[in-house]
């Protein structure tokens, strides 16, 4: 229970805190107005007023009366839900729904258990990272709504990573999205830009249900959702609004997690405990470096590797558009002091951007590799050209030495063609456009543009045509 202590003797205490350095490490982040005025109030009594009072005491029932400051409670949290429950700061959403979405999650354990697995890994820096930026730390539920903490997950709509963002949201945030890497599955990049966009729809629905069903539905739908209910002269609170079924579901799932974490033996669930330690660490990256070699330095396996690393699509890391890359918190500082001792080569992949329109197999003999091994590399389906200004990943030589510059990191892409064998025929008797095109299973239109013809055009007996067939 909160405790209230007259201020002089509170700034002691503290001192007393940063002094020892032991039991204040962990304040409770849930009592922002204490923690956010600390540091200022205590300088500025310890200028101009001394630690310990002078003169007589007052009586503690007087002091505990005329002051109303809570001091956070100092023991450190058991583990990671623990530290969860301890910055909850959204008002509950009480709904029938949440009832329900309760006692889904709980007749699912081997779910649950699979999803909180999977969080183990990222869940101490979305917690590190709210708390830094003193907003509730309900959000680091919100992933297990979205992707089941999945940074793999991709929707039908194309959206992508933990935090689940579409394509153009994520470039409005910087997440990059090309050959080599998809940021919106990277678990730093896209955790900062969730939390940055959450901040600013909060920040302009002042209400966090609305800034969650903005998240989902889009602030411009909530915009006019809201808009509509005043026009009407209704409330317009999350549960006043009209809106899709998936946003109208989406806040209580989240509060559904939430009343599960807040007391999971009373809702019939039992959560594995994660530790409240960090479970990567960020080591730079100078050189562009194979994955396998990352992995062989660090002792873990490429897959643990990708787990943390999920937003890399290629078997190299390209140092100028991936400075830094994620490790297990206990085989970090191996790879560096083994990365400091490697002397062989830091990476057998490099970057190649194609000049011309080429068929693999052209460009395979081009580039020195076989055409399956590009292919396959490349993810190159039959029957298709590489297009002029394409990047490649190929194998380096003696030619290729340096690192992928950071222009090429940041915008490779892969286009491609359809590969056409050229047909040319002579018109018949009887032949149209439209006739040829059934004929030879392409469009009208497509002989007319091959021909440089209009699409309507006639055309005559003997005439000469082109036809591209795949």
């Amino acid at each position: 229970m909160p405790i209230t202590l007259h201020r002089r003797l509170l700034l002691a205490l503290l001192y007393g805190c940063v002094t020892l350095a032991a039991g204040c490490a962990n304040l409770n982040t849930s009592q922002p107005a204490l923690i956010g005025n600390t540091n200022a109030s205590a300088s500025a009594t310890l200028a101009h007023e001394p630690i310990i009072p002078t003169g007589p005491l007052s009586k503690l029932d007087e002091a505990l009366a005329a002051n109303t400051i809570q001091v956070a409670s100092q023991s450190p949290p058991l583990d990671m839900w623990d530290r969860i429950r301890r910055g909850f700061a959204m008002p509950d959403l009480v709904d029938n729904v949440v009832d329900t979405r309760v006692e889904w999650y709980a007749a699912r354990p081997d779910y649950m258990d699979r999803m909180a697995l999977r969080s183990s890994r990222y869940i101490f820096y979305i917690v590190d990272e709210l708390e830094r930026r003193r907003m509730p730390t309900e959000l680091a539920l919100l992933p297990f709504i979205e992707s089941a903490f999945n940074p793999q997950a991709v929707s039908s709509a194309k959206a992508a990573g933990m935090w689940q963002f579409m394509p153009a949201t994520g470039r409005s945030f910087d997440l990059r999205q090309n050959s080599f890497r998809d940021d919106r599955r990277d678990v730093v990049a896209s955790t900062n830009a969730a939390l940055d966009y959450l901040q600013s729809l909060h920040n302009q629905f002042g209400d966090w249900h609305l800034a969650l069903a903005a998240y989902n539905w889009g602030q411009g739908n909530v915009r006019r959702a809201i808009a509509r209910n005043k026009a009407a002269g209704k409330d317009t609170g999350y549960l006043d609004l009209r809106m899709p079924a998936e946003t109208r579901f989406y806040v209580p799932k989240l509060q559904a997690f939430k009343n599960i974490v807040s007391n999971p033996a009373a809702n019939s669930v039992v959560l594995p405990s994660i530790p409240n330690h960090p479970f990567f660490d960020v080591v730079t990256i100078a050189k562009d470096i194979d994955v396998a070699l990352i992995a062989s330095l660090a002792g873990v396996s490429e897959e643990d590797f990708r787990a943390l690393n999920p937003s890399l699509k290629h078997p190299v890391v390209l140092a100028n558009g991936t400075p830094a890359v994620l490790l297990p918190w206990d085989n970090a500082g191996e790879f560096k002091i083994r990365l400091k001792a490697h002397s062989g080569p830091m990476a057998t992949w490099t970057a190649h951007v194609v000049q011309s329109n080429m068929k693999p197999r052209d460009l395979a003999k081009q580039v020195g590799m076989s055409e399956s091994e590009l292919r396959l590399v490349n993810k190159i389906p039959p029957r298709m050209l590489v297009r002029k200004g394409s990047t490649v990943l190929v194998k380096r030589s003696a030619m290729r030495t340096t690192n992928v510059t950071e222009y090429v990191a940041d915008n490779a892409q892969l286009a491609l063609a359809p590969e056409f064998s050229k047909l040319e025929i002579r018109v018949k008797r009887g032949d149209t456009l439209s006739g040829l095109a059934r004929r030879y299973g392409v469009s009208a239109s497509s002989i007319a543009k091959w021909n440089n013809l209009k699409s309507r055009s006639y055309i005559r007996i003997g005439q000469r045509l082109v036809v591209q067939l795949r």
